[in-house]
Protein backbone atom coordinates (compact mmCIF):
# COMPACT_ATOMS: atom_id res chain seq x y z
CA UNK A 1 0.00 0.00 0.00
CA UNK A 2 1.36 3.42 -0.97
CA UNK A 3 2.43 5.48 2.06
CA UNK A 4 1.23 9.06 2.23
CA UNK A 5 1.22 12.08 4.51
CA UNK A 6 -1.20 14.98 4.91
CA UNK A 7 0.28 18.10 3.35
CA UNK A 8 -0.62 21.78 3.24
CA UNK A 9 -1.19 22.54 -0.44
CA UNK A 10 -2.53 26.12 -0.34
CA UNK A 11 -2.87 29.00 2.11
CA UNK A 12 -5.08 32.07 2.41
CA UNK A 13 -5.33 35.03 4.73
CA UNK A 14 -7.10 38.24 5.55
CA UNK A 15 -6.70 41.15 7.94
CA UNK A 16 -9.24 43.98 8.21
CA UNK A 17 -8.38 47.52 7.12
CA UNK A 18 -8.84 49.17 10.52
CA UNK A 19 -5.57 49.86 12.35
CA UNK A 20 -5.17 50.39 16.10
CA UNK A 21 -1.73 51.85 16.80
CA UNK A 22 0.14 52.21 20.05
CA UNK A 23 -0.51 55.93 19.83
CA UNK A 24 -4.24 55.17 19.74
CA UNK A 25 -3.91 52.92 22.78
CA UNK A 26 -2.09 55.66 24.70
CA UNK A 27 -5.39 57.56 24.56
CA UNK A 28 -7.33 54.64 26.04
CA UNK A 29 -5.17 53.47 28.96
CA UNK A 30 -2.11 54.49 30.96
CA UNK A 31 0.69 53.15 28.76
CA UNK A 32 3.19 54.23 26.10
CA UNK A 33 4.48 53.11 22.74
CA UNK A 34 7.88 52.42 24.35
CA UNK A 35 6.35 50.23 27.08
CA UNK A 36 4.26 48.18 24.64
CA UNK A 37 7.09 47.79 22.13
CA UNK A 38 9.69 46.71 24.69
CA UNK A 39 7.36 44.39 26.62
CA UNK A 40 5.53 42.61 23.79
CA UNK A 41 6.96 43.86 20.47
CA UNK A 42 3.67 45.16 19.04
CA UNK A 43 3.41 48.46 17.17
CA UNK A 44 -0.10 48.12 15.75
CA UNK A 45 -2.91 45.62 15.28
CA UNK A 46 -5.79 45.24 12.81
CA UNK A 47 -9.37 45.72 14.01
CA UNK A 48 -12.67 44.76 12.36
CA UNK A 49 -14.63 47.89 13.25
CA UNK A 50 -17.99 46.78 11.83
CA UNK A 51 -19.93 45.67 14.90
CA UNK A 52 -22.35 43.66 12.76
CA UNK A 53 -19.59 41.38 11.42
CA UNK A 54 -18.06 38.54 13.39
CA UNK A 55 -15.19 36.10 13.08
CA UNK A 56 -16.93 34.32 10.19
CA UNK A 57 -16.56 37.44 8.03
CA UNK A 58 -12.79 37.38 8.48
CA UNK A 59 -12.69 33.65 7.72
CA UNK A 60 -14.82 34.08 4.61
CA UNK A 61 -12.38 36.65 3.23
CA UNK A 62 -9.38 34.40 3.94
CA UNK A 63 -11.02 31.43 2.19
CA UNK A 64 -11.99 33.58 -0.79
CA UNK A 65 -8.37 34.71 -1.02
CA UNK A 66 -7.17 31.11 -1.08
CA UNK A 67 -9.75 29.98 -3.61
CA UNK A 68 -9.10 32.88 -5.98
CA UNK A 69 -5.31 32.63 -5.94
CA UNK A 70 -5.27 28.84 -6.33
CA UNK A 71 -8.32 28.33 -8.59
CA UNK A 72 -9.92 25.92 -6.11
CA UNK A 73 -13.46 24.70 -6.71
CA UNK A 74 -15.40 25.23 -3.44
CA UNK A 75 -17.49 22.16 -4.16
CA UNK A 76 -14.36 19.99 -4.01
CA UNK A 77 -13.93 20.68 -0.27
CA UNK A 78 -15.05 17.69 1.81
CA UNK A 79 -14.54 19.05 5.34
CA UNK A 80 -14.22 22.45 7.01
CA UNK A 81 -12.64 22.65 10.46
CA UNK A 82 -12.78 26.11 12.01
CA UNK A 83 -10.65 27.10 14.98
CA UNK A 84 -12.03 30.14 16.81
CA UNK A 85 -12.28 31.53 20.33
CA UNK A 86 -14.62 34.27 19.12
CA UNK A 87 -17.35 32.33 17.34
CA UNK A 88 -20.22 34.31 15.81
CA UNK A 89 -22.70 32.35 17.95
CA UNK A 90 -22.81 29.44 20.40
CA UNK A 91 -24.60 27.73 17.49
CA UNK A 92 -24.67 27.27 14.56
CA UNK A 93 -20.99 26.67 13.96
CA UNK A 94 -18.79 29.35 12.46
CA UNK A 95 -17.44 26.66 10.09
CA UNK A 96 -20.92 26.16 8.60
CA UNK A 97 -21.35 29.90 8.06
CA UNK A 98 -17.97 30.17 6.32
CA UNK A 99 -18.78 27.16 4.14
CA UNK A 100 -22.17 28.54 3.10
CA UNK A 101 -20.79 31.97 2.22
CA UNK A 102 -17.90 30.59 0.14
CA UNK A 103 -19.85 28.10 -1.96
CA UNK A 104 -18.89 24.94 -0.07
CA UNK A 105 -22.14 23.04 -0.34
CA UNK A 106 -21.75 19.51 0.98
CA UNK A 107 -18.84 19.40 3.42
CA UNK A 108 -18.71 18.10 6.98
CA UNK A 109 -18.23 21.30 9.06
CA UNK A 110 -17.41 21.80 12.72
CA UNK A 111 -15.71 24.21 15.11
CA UNK A 112 -12.80 23.59 17.49
CA UNK A 113 -11.85 25.66 20.53
CA UNK A 114 -8.14 25.19 21.07
CA UNK A 115 -7.37 28.70 22.35
CA UNK A 116 -4.21 30.17 20.80
CA UNK A 117 -3.03 26.64 19.97
CA UNK A 118 -6.07 26.10 17.75
CA UNK A 119 -4.12 25.94 14.51
CA UNK A 120 -1.94 23.10 15.78
CA UNK A 121 -5.01 21.25 17.04
CA UNK A 122 -6.99 21.62 13.81
CA UNK A 123 -3.99 20.84 11.58
CA UNK A 124 -3.32 17.64 13.52
CA UNK A 125 -7.01 16.71 13.29
CA UNK A 126 -7.08 17.38 9.54
CA UNK A 127 -3.92 15.35 9.06
CA UNK A 128 -5.40 12.36 10.84
CA UNK A 129 -8.65 12.55 8.87
CA UNK A 130 -6.57 12.58 5.68
CA UNK A 131 -4.40 9.69 6.89
CA UNK A 132 -7.54 7.68 7.59
CA UNK A 133 -8.25 7.72 3.86
CA UNK A 134 -11.83 8.95 4.27
CA UNK A 135 -11.16 12.53 3.17
CA UNK A 136 -8.95 14.06 0.50
CA UNK A 137 -9.58 17.81 0.75
CA UNK A 138 -9.90 19.44 4.16
CA UNK A 139 -10.07 23.18 4.72
CA UNK A 140 -8.70 24.45 8.05
CA UNK A 141 -9.78 28.01 8.92
CA UNK A 142 -8.50 29.90 11.96
CA UNK A 143 -10.42 33.11 12.47
CA UNK A 144 -10.49 35.51 15.39
CA UNK A 145 -12.28 38.78 16.12
CA UNK A 146 -10.33 39.27 19.34
CA UNK A 147 -11.37 42.92 19.53
CA UNK A 148 -14.82 41.65 20.57
CA UNK A 149 -13.24 39.93 23.58
CA UNK A 150 -11.04 42.79 24.83
CA UNK A 151 -11.94 45.27 27.56
CA UNK A 152 -10.32 48.44 26.24
CA UNK A 153 -10.03 49.84 29.77
CA UNK A 154 -7.87 46.89 30.89
CA UNK A 155 -4.17 47.78 30.77
CA UNK A 156 -3.13 44.12 30.88
CA UNK A 157 -4.88 43.04 27.66
CA UNK A 158 -5.69 46.14 25.59
CA UNK A 159 -2.28 46.31 23.81
CA UNK A 160 -2.13 42.62 22.95
CA UNK A 161 -4.84 41.47 20.59
CA UNK A 162 -5.81 42.02 16.97
CA UNK A 163 -8.25 40.57 14.42
CA UNK A 164 -7.48 38.36 11.44
CA UNK A 165 -7.89 35.01 9.74
CA UNK A 166 -5.71 32.45 8.02
CA UNK A 167 -6.56 29.17 6.33
CA UNK A 168 -4.83 26.15 4.82
CA UNK A 169 -5.90 23.33 2.50
CA UNK A 170 -4.78 19.86 3.58
CA UNK A 171 -4.50 17.00 1.05
CA UNK A 172 -2.75 13.61 0.71
CA UNK A 173 0.89 13.66 -0.39
CA UNK A 174 2.95 10.67 -1.54
CA UNK A 175 6.29 12.50 -1.83
CA UNK A 176 7.18 12.51 1.85
CA UNK A 177 5.86 16.02 2.47
CA UNK A 178 3.28 17.03 5.04
CA UNK A 179 2.72 16.71 8.78
CA UNK A 180 5.55 14.48 9.99
CA UNK A 181 5.29 14.73 13.77
CA UNK A 182 3.26 16.53 16.43
CA UNK A 183 3.18 16.97 20.19
CA UNK A 184 0.12 18.65 21.70
CA UNK A 185 -0.44 18.65 25.44
CA UNK A 186 -2.85 20.00 28.04
CA UNK A 187 -2.61 20.89 31.72
CA UNK A 188 -5.61 22.45 33.43
CA UNK A 189 -3.49 24.20 36.10
CA UNK A 190 -3.56 27.40 34.07
CA UNK A 191 -7.33 27.81 33.95
CA UNK A 192 -7.52 30.73 36.38
CA UNK A 193 -4.64 32.64 34.77
CA UNK A 194 -6.11 32.95 31.27
CA UNK A 195 -9.87 32.75 30.98
CA UNK A 196 -13.13 34.36 29.93
CA UNK A 197 -14.98 34.06 33.21
CA UNK A 198 -18.58 34.25 32.01
CA UNK A 199 -20.79 33.40 29.06
CA UNK A 200 -20.65 29.62 29.27
CA UNK A 201 -22.90 27.14 31.07
CA UNK A 202 -20.85 27.32 34.29
CA UNK A 203 -21.43 31.07 34.53
CA UNK A 204 -24.19 32.24 32.18
CA UNK A 205 -24.53 35.88 31.21
CA UNK A 206 -26.32 38.12 33.69
CA UNK A 207 -26.43 41.79 34.63
CA UNK A 208 -23.86 40.98 37.29
CA UNK A 209 -21.38 39.29 34.93
CA UNK A 210 -21.70 42.14 32.45
CA UNK A 211 -21.14 44.73 35.16
CA UNK A 212 -18.05 42.84 36.34
CA UNK A 213 -16.72 42.68 32.75
CA UNK A 214 -16.39 38.91 32.91
CA UNK A 215 -17.14 38.52 29.18
CA UNK A 216 -13.68 39.75 28.21
CA UNK A 217 -10.27 38.07 28.20
CA UNK A 218 -8.75 37.92 31.68
CA UNK A 219 -5.01 37.26 31.81
CA UNK A 220 -2.37 37.17 34.52
CA UNK A 221 0.63 37.94 32.37
CA UNK A 222 3.50 36.73 34.56
CA UNK A 223 2.07 33.23 34.96
CA UNK A 224 1.25 32.94 31.26
CA UNK A 225 4.65 34.25 30.14
CA UNK A 226 6.62 31.74 32.22
CA UNK A 227 4.43 28.81 31.20
CA UNK A 228 4.52 29.71 27.51
CA UNK A 229 8.31 29.98 27.39
CA UNK A 230 8.78 26.67 29.19
CA UNK A 231 6.11 24.63 27.43
CA UNK A 232 6.60 25.90 23.87
CA UNK A 233 10.36 25.59 24.25
CA UNK A 234 10.29 22.07 25.70
CA UNK A 235 7.89 20.56 23.14
CA UNK A 236 9.70 22.25 20.24
CA UNK A 237 13.03 20.92 21.47
CA UNK A 238 11.51 17.44 21.85
CA UNK A 239 10.19 17.46 18.29
CA UNK A 240 13.62 18.57 17.04
CA UNK A 241 15.44 15.89 19.00
CA UNK A 242 13.30 12.95 17.95
CA UNK A 243 13.37 13.95 14.26
CA UNK A 244 17.08 14.78 14.00
CA UNK A 245 16.45 18.48 13.34
CA UNK A 246 18.75 21.38 14.16
CA UNK A 247 19.82 24.84 13.02
CA UNK A 248 21.36 23.41 9.84
CA UNK A 249 18.29 21.61 8.48
CA UNK A 250 15.38 23.71 9.77
CA UNK A 251 14.22 26.29 7.25
CA UNK A 252 11.76 28.23 9.40
CA UNK A 253 10.07 28.24 12.80
CA UNK A 254 6.53 29.64 12.92
CA UNK A 255 5.71 30.49 16.56
CA UNK A 256 2.42 31.76 17.88
CA UNK A 257 2.64 35.56 17.84
CA UNK A 258 1.83 36.37 21.47
CA UNK A 259 4.88 38.21 22.73
CA UNK A 260 8.24 38.95 21.08
CA UNK A 261 10.12 38.09 24.28
CA UNK A 262 8.42 34.69 24.38
CA UNK A 263 9.34 34.09 20.74
CA UNK A 264 12.98 35.02 21.40
CA UNK A 265 13.17 32.75 24.45
CA UNK A 266 11.68 29.80 22.55
CA UNK A 267 14.19 30.31 19.72
CA UNK A 268 17.05 30.21 22.24
CA UNK A 269 15.63 27.04 23.80
CA UNK A 270 15.69 25.49 20.30
CA UNK A 271 19.26 26.77 19.78
CA UNK A 272 18.16 28.76 16.73
CA UNK A 273 18.99 32.29 15.65
CA UNK A 274 16.10 34.68 15.11
CA UNK A 275 16.85 34.86 11.38
CA UNK A 276 15.05 31.51 11.07
CA UNK A 277 12.04 32.60 13.13
CA UNK A 278 9.00 34.13 11.44
CA UNK A 279 7.71 37.27 13.19
CA UNK A 280 4.88 39.63 12.24
CA UNK A 281 3.56 40.47 15.71
CA UNK A 282 4.63 44.09 15.26
CA UNK A 283 1.93 44.52 12.56
CA UNK A 284 -0.92 42.34 13.74
CA UNK A 285 -0.53 41.76 17.47
CA UNK A 286 -1.80 38.51 18.96
CA UNK A 287 -4.48 37.11 16.63
CA UNK A 288 -4.77 33.95 18.74
CA UNK A 289 -5.26 30.78 16.66
CA UNK A 290 -4.99 32.78 13.42
CA UNK A 291 -1.43 33.94 14.06
CA UNK A 292 0.52 31.00 12.58
CA UNK A 293 -1.60 30.63 9.41
CA UNK A 294 -1.36 34.41 8.91
CA UNK A 295 2.42 34.03 9.07
CA UNK A 296 2.24 31.23 6.48
CA UNK A 297 0.13 33.51 4.26
CA UNK A 298 2.74 36.27 4.48
CA UNK A 299 5.76 33.96 4.08
CA UNK A 300 4.31 31.70 1.36
CA UNK A 301 6.52 33.06 -1.41
CA UNK A 302 9.65 32.31 0.69
CA UNK A 303 8.78 28.65 1.28
CA UNK A 304 10.24 25.87 -0.85
CA UNK A 305 9.23 22.27 -1.37
CA UNK A 306 10.98 20.08 1.19
CA UNK A 307 11.57 22.87 3.72
CA UNK A 308 11.50 21.65 7.31
CA UNK A 309 9.13 23.85 9.34
CA UNK A 310 8.26 23.90 13.02
CA UNK A 311 4.96 25.34 14.25
CA UNK A 312 4.70 25.98 18.01
CA UNK A 313 2.02 27.61 20.16
CA UNK A 314 0.64 28.04 23.67
CA UNK A 315 -2.82 29.00 24.86
CA UNK A 316 -5.46 29.02 27.58
CA UNK A 317 -6.13 25.72 29.23
CA UNK A 318 -3.16 25.46 29.33
CA UNK A 319 -2.76 23.88 25.90
CA UNK A 320 0.52 23.91 23.99
CA UNK A 321 2.59 22.01 21.47
CA UNK A 322 4.78 21.80 18.40
CA UNK A 323 4.23 20.35 14.92
CA UNK A 324 6.88 19.36 12.37
CA UNK A 325 5.85 19.89 8.75
CA UNK A 326 7.82 19.21 5.58
CA UNK A 327 6.55 21.82 3.12
CA UNK A 328 4.91 20.44 -0.03
CA UNK A 329 5.31 23.11 -2.72
CA UNK A 330 7.33 26.07 -3.90
CA UNK A 331 5.68 29.20 -2.58
CA UNK A 332 4.02 31.75 -4.78
CA UNK A 333 2.80 35.27 -4.24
Amino acid sequence: MERFHAAITAVGGYVPEGVLTNADIEKLIDTSDEWITTRVGIKERRILRDKDKGASYLGIQAVKDMFARNEIDPKSIEMVICSTNTADYHFPTTASIIAHETGITSAYCFDVQGACTGFLVTLEMAANYIMSGRYKKILVVCTEKMSAAVDYTDRATTPLFGDGSGCVLVEPNTEGCGVIDAIIRNDGEGKEHLIMKAGGSACPASHDTVDKKWHYVYQEGQYVFKAAVSMMGDTSAEVLQRNGLNHDNIAWVFPHQANLRIIDAVARRMDLSMDKVVVNIQKYGNTSSASIPLCLWEWEDKLRKGDNLIFTAFGAGYIWGAVYVKWAYDGKK
